[in-house]
């Protein structure tokens, strides 16, 4: 997907509401319970969480750099998929200020 359909899709889905903590939680459960089923393999679970994390990095903070943005992100996603290990926010880089 290029970025301009990226970006459509995000607006179109921020129309949705669908930015919703439920939603997150439902669709953690529905990929857990289809690798769990073997409908989905980790190259498909890592398409998701890649898609996720493309979405989010469209509204990266301006005081982050991207390349550090796009680490935390994709490890926060790891870390909600296998949920083994606790989440905190982020952490805000070297002199900014935390918005």
């Amino acid at each position: 997907m290029d970025p301009r359909e990226s970006k459509h899709l995000h607006d179109t889905i921020g129309f949705v509401g669908l930015r919703a903590h439920a939603t997150a939680v439902g669709l953690i459960q529905l990929t857990t319970e289809l690798v769990d089923a073997g409908v989905l393999d980790a190259s498909a679970l890592a398409r998701v969480k890649e898609k996720i994390a493309q979405d989010l990095c469209l509204n990266r903070p301006a005081h982050t750099s991207k390349a550090t943005f796009e680490r935390q992100t994709r490890e926060r996603l790891d870390r909600l998929f296998c949920g083994k290990q606790p989440l905190a926010p982020m952490t805000v880089a070297a002199g900014a200020k935390a918005t």
